[in-house]
């Protein structure tokens, strides 16, 4: 019988979603308490597709002073947020406002940390919890990380430790509003859509391999994937399909806002996402793809190495996200018949399944584990317990 933890579960954001629906933007930062804004946005596309324009008309229009932060990097630094909170504390910011990709929503998430702290945001990405954060709004222009919604923030430290770090307080860091348009998506590249992609679905991959877990959980979970795998197909054939794009940002948002996390898994370790975490910090390779890497590269470790518990819970995976024929007497098989299907996937949509794709040399690899987080008995936590020799192993496994 499986167990039924105890769980909380908080999700506060407004969302409004649909075609336009960023022309409402100063409304919102108004109905949300906003005097005076602080832009956070990328390297510069935003300008190039007409949405600063729009950003900034409507923030006049209302009488909603703003200044700006711009050149937020995929794997947002952590430098950037410093300058960027230095300039909200001496303009006097109240709102943060996000507009782009989860790099630069995050990027507002640790200034508005700082603004609302004394000592700044670092202390919360290695350990101290927060309990208060200034208000934060978003736009974004790509379905991935789904931090439009999520109680989650991840920064590199650019600064001292080069690692990328990362922290989940869902009843303190979320936005108070997210502006979905599924048109704002039209633009983005194959590549980007592809791995935007890999990201939506690690977040649901991440929660749906626990010890706890629950049928309408799962049922939310497999749901979700099965969603990302259609419908990625369908925005890579033709990137203006807009319910293809709807389908995608939906996804991104409800990946990681803890509603297919419910039944005591939304607190769990994403392995997945640590092993991926040391190679982008690393390397500054994509978040998205990083993880079409690591994702399968881990289930094919737990196959080889989990108790009959944990192989079976893979087996479910292949059967339900994978559609693979269930077979009680040879589970093992169903299992790697699911990673199989899954890695078919990944490559289909144009993802990387070896480190050596990603420009990632072999001979690197004792350092990146050296740099691995674990606990004071050299264990990495998680759904199959892990050390660093065995970190290596899956590493070399898609060398």
């Amino acid at each position: 019988m499986k167990k039924f933890a105890n769980f909380s579960f908080y999700m506060y954001t407004d969302i409004l979603f649909g075609k336009g629906t960023e022309n409402e933007v100063a409304s919102k930062v108004r109905q949300h308490g906003g005097t005076k804004v602080m832009l956070v946005y990328g390297k510069g596309s935003i300008k190039k597709t007409g949405l600063y324009d729009t950003v900034v008309a409507a923030l006049k229009s209302e009488g909603i002073p703003f200044v700006e932060l711009g050149d937020v990097q995929p794997n947002p630094r952590r430098s950037l947020a410093d300058k960027g909170l230095e300039i909200a504390k001496k303009e006097k910011v109240d709102f943060l406002l996000a507009v782009g990709g989860g790099s630069s929503i995050d990027t507002a998430k640790a200034i508005a940390l700082g603004l609302a702290n004394e000592g700044g945001f670092w202390d919360f990405y290695n350990g101290k919890v927060p309990q208060k954060m200034a208000k934060v709004g978003t736009i974004n222009t790509i379905s991935a990380a789904g931090s439009e919604t999520s109680g989650s923030t991840v920064m590199v430290d650019d600064i001292d430790t080069h690692l990328k770090k990362a922290m989940m307080h869902p009843s303190v860091v979320r936005p108070v509003f997210a502006i979905m348009d599924p048109e704002l998506t039209y633009s983005v590249p194959a590549y980007q859509t592809a791995a935007g992609a890999s990201d939506i679905f690690s977040h649901t991959f991440e929660r749906f391999f626990v010890d706890n877990s629950n049928y309408l959980g799962d049922q939310f979970a497999a749901g979700l994937m099965r969603s990302v795998i259609k419908y990625t197909k369908i925005a890579l054939e033709d990137p203006k399909d807009y319910e293809a794009r709807a389908e995608l940002m939906l996804a991104a948002a409800f990946s990681h806002n803890d509603i297919t996390g419910i039944g005591g898994r939304s607190g769990n370790v994403f392995t997945a996402h640590a092993l991926e975490a040391y190679l982008s910090a690393a390397y500054d390779t994509p978040h998205g793809a990083g993880l079409a890497i690591t994702m399968p590269a881990w289930l094919q470790y737990i196959v080889e190495n989990g108790d009959d518990d944990k192989v079976a819970r893979v087996a479910q995976f292949a059967a339900t996200v994978f559609d693979v024929q269930p077979d009680m007497q040879d589970v093992k098989a169903v299992a790697n018949e699911g990673i199989r299907r899954f890695r078919a996937w990944i490559r289909s949509i144009g993802m990387p399944l070896t480190l050596s794709e990603m420009n990632i040399p072999a001979k690197d690899l004792p350092e990146i584990v050296k740099n691995c987080r674990s606990n004071p008995d050299g264990l990495l936590e998680g759904y199959l317990t892990i050390d660093k020799s065995d970190v290596e192993k899956i590493y070399r496994s898609v060398i």
